[in-house]
């Protein structure tokens, strides 16, 4: 069951004129309404001497879904962040959402107080007549669209001042860049968990109060102690003690440095009320051969392989899989050879992503190319889902390769 609503213009220059029972049920009955059918209350609308329209700029409407309502009910803040030169997003605590503004042919009425048939049901009402004063209106509101969030500015930021140690000549340096917690949040289109979350898989790390991504070399300089004393006192690298590691690299490195180095290649536990770090064989293999790979345009696979494996701790077992999205191979040329391509370098746009992939190689497996677009693909997308709308497939040699869909300059 629904409930009246009867427009009436209210004079701004003098009081409103207030609508009759009579005058309530002479228009539905104009309008073949059966009273009977509808709720008691009656809301009459009139537009006051303050209603505007959204367009005006003193107000806009937002449309949220229910997870979002909560939030903000709960005492949440939802921020919308962007240059002038970007696209704006909203963000909540945990998610970046895409702004976009969809009209409606519907008028959209602000009414303070306003109360919804099921409010009303709950009401002992008789045949009340509400008169309503409209606060503003609008034919367009934004909407919400869930999006990754735009990432890679952050690297870019903390790449600016990379951090060399502390007794290097940068560090004493005042002028170079550096950025707080709540600088990143103010440039950088994500919300606080999401940027947390990528501030991690960067091995950064918080350096008085400033977060900084350590240099490539310095970071290998860190694990090269860690690595060369697990070896000197014979420890198993699923048992490294944090204490002892302290103890004896402290004279060589900050001991924040030494723990940093530690969480980045292992993971933390406790036993028996003493503080342990498993060691990833995984990442000390890839670090190693980026360290190899990244002075060499083009290294023959075979080559590097066997200097790779001598390269990491005794133990260790090194596999191209351990690479990807690091390093790709080129079966096709004569001999076989491995070249550097990180994924954090690519662009961050799908188009540009692909365009850039298939400058560099004209057709790609699925294999090969998997590791390089499966962090563009959204909630309930596949891999599979982007090659389609970005690729063309086709076999050869009885393999299922990609290639672009529009030609690459």
């Amino acid at each position: 069951m629904d409930f009246t609503i009867i427009p009436a213009w209210l004079d701004q220059q003098k009081p409103a004129m207030k609508r009759t029972r009579e005058e309530v049920d002479a228009t539905l009955q104009i309008a073949k309404l059966n009273a009977a059918e509808l709720l008691p209350a009656v809301h009459c609308l009139g537009f006051g001497p303050r209603a505007s329209g959204a367009g005006g700029g003193d107000f806009c409407l937002l449309e949220l879904e229910p997870a979002l309502c909560q939030q903000l009910e709960a005492g949440h803040s939802l921020v919308i962040r962007g240059d002038k030169d970007e696209q704006a997003v909203l963000c909540s605590q945990d998610k970046t959402y895409d702004l976009k503004i969809a009209d409606t042919s519907n008028m959209l009425l602000f009414i303070p107080g306003c109360k919804t048939p099921d409010q009303l049901k709950m009401e002992e009402t008789h045949s009340d007549i509400i008169h309503t004063e409209i606060f503003g209106f609008s034919n367009n509101y934004w909407e919400l669209r869930r999006c990754r969030p735009k990432l890679k500015k952050l690297k870019k930021l903390l790449m600016e001042n990379t951090y060399e140690g502390p007794d290097t000549q940068k560090e004493k340096d005042s002028t170079h860049s550096k950025y707080t917690t709540e600088d990143l949040l103010n440039q950088i289109q994500a919300s606080e968990e999401e940027i947390m979350a990528r501030l991690q898989v960067l091995n950064a790390c918080e350096i008085g109060g400033y977060w900084r991504i350590l240099e490539f070399d310095y970071e290998m300089k860190l694990l090269n102690h860690i690595t060369q004393l697990v070896d000197s006192e014979s420890w198993s690298f699923s048992r490294v003690p944090l204490n002892t590691c302290l103890q004896e690299l402290g004279p060589l490195e900050p001991e924040e440095m030494i723990e940093h180095c530690l969480e980045c290649y292992g993971k933390k536990y406790i036993e028996e009320g003493e503080v342990y770090f498993e060691l990833s064989a995984d990442k000390i293999c890839r670090a190693t051969a980026q360290m190899l790979l990244q002075n060499a345009v083009k290294f023959n696979l075979t080559e590097f392989q066997e200097v790779w494996q001598q390269s990491v701790p005794e133990g260790m077992i090194t596999s191209l899989d351990q690479l990807k999205g690091l390093a790709l191979v080129d079966r096709h040329s004569r001999p076989e050879i491995i070249f550097l391509l990180k994924v954090d370098d690519l662009p961050e746009d799908n188009q540009e992503r692909f365009n850039s992939l298939f400058s560099l190689r004209e057709k790609w497996t699925e294999e090969d190319i998997a590791p390089y677009i499966q962090d563009l693909c959204g909630e309930k997308q596949t891999i599979g889902a982007l090659l389609t709308k970005y690729s063309r497939s086709s076999m050869q040699n009885g393999v299922k390769v990609y290639n672009s869909r529009r030609p690459i300059s």
